[in-house]
């Protein structure tokens, strides 16, 4: 007699550009049983209805009551509120990046998973990056790391700014990297082509005297998803976007070139939601926990912080106005 793995439950909130992928990742992993999605567009909901063959539910409470996972792929603004239905319904949350809106927003959303004894992880998605995963033993605890990520204007994800759309993957690995915490910001930022900050610098200083200059953009001509790392004997040149990797190593006082193998074929996102699966399977911890989530969301409020005291110091931003965030 053939064994039946066991498969989770699981539906998808929101099937805009980044939810349509998680429908069909979902719809193929052997891990998943793709129950529905729900969207508040209903022609959209019709569209990938058509496209994959996935039952549409008109309500997310109708989603939530014949499911034991959700994949929450939203936008920003309604995290929290499709996040604290999804947990008080007792079901695992996958919940995109960035967490919630605010702080406490998230820091209620782990209250309420831990109390349940409910997986709650966020999507950081270039943890899985395979570029990066083939050299994250070798490059933790760096002394300093510079990190550009710059895209054209795509003319989506602008409910939030900049440093909550693209910089905060950036802090996140940086976070992984560095296990002392963040003491200083000084950080800089402009509205280009929207009326929140579109592009933003950062230069962070860590307890252990660690160093971070990190960019985004989206109002780039180019595509760049790069990260250096400094560390003693060893420099290394990691390429997101390419998933490419060049390290230097210092070995008995001769420089060495390292390629590390990266396998190209890895689909970041399809390995973030298996190990999901697998977590709540398996009753394991997931990979970025809500914790990990918090740390890398406060990281970017402070960042946007500073952004809007220099706008107000530089006369751009009255001290009354709004965050251009």
């Amino acid at each position: 007699m053939t064994k039946v793995e066991p498969r989770v439950r699981i539906g998808v909130a929101g099937v805009g550009s980044l939810g349509q992928h998680h429908v069909r990742i979902l719809q193929e992993l052997p891990e998943a049983e793709l129950v529905g999605f729900y969207d508040v567009d209903p022609a959209r909901s019709r569209e990938i209805q058509d496209r994959f063959g996935v039952p549409a539910f008109d309500r997310l409470e109708s989603l939530l009551n014949e499911v034991d996972a959700l994949s929450c792929v939203v936008p920003t603004t309604a995290h929290f509120e499709v996040g604290r239905q999804t947990l008080e319904h007792d079901i695992h949350l996958f919940l995109e990046k960035p967490m919630t809106e605010t702080v406490e927003e998230a820091e209620t959303l782990i209250q309420i998973a831990r109390q349940r004894g409910l997986k709650l992880q966020v999507g950081h998605v270039e943890r899985f990056n395979p570029a990066f995963q083939a050299v994250y033993p070798m490059i933790q605890h760096p002394r300093f790391v510079e990190i550009h990520r710059l895209a054209p204007f795509a003319g989506r994800g602008l409910d939030v700014d900049v440093i909550l759309d693209l910089m905060i993957h950036d802090l996140d690995l940086v976070l992984a990297l560095i296990p002392s915490e963040p003491v200083a910001v000084d950080a800089v930022g402009v509205p280009v082509l929207t009326g929140r900050v579109d592009l933003a610098n950062a230069r962070i200083q860590f307890a252990g005297g660690e160093r971070v200059n990190v960019t985004a953009s989206r109002t780039s001509f180019e595509k760049m998803r790069k990260i250096r790392v400094f560390k003693e004997d060893l420099y290394a040149s990691v390429d997101l976007l390419a998933r490419d990797v060049e390290l230097f190593l210092r070995h008995e006082g001769t420089v060495l070139p390292y390629f590390p193998p990266v396998d190209r074929r890895v689909e970041p996102l399809k390995e973030e939601l298996r190990a999901f699966l697998q977590a709540i399977l398996h009753d394991t911890a997931v990979p970025v926990s809500g914790e990990q989530g918090l740390r890398a969301l406060r990281l970017a409020m402070w960042v946007r912080e500073e952004v809007r005291r220099n706008l107000i110091q530089s006369g751009l931003l009255s001290q009354q106005g709004e965050t251009p965030a």
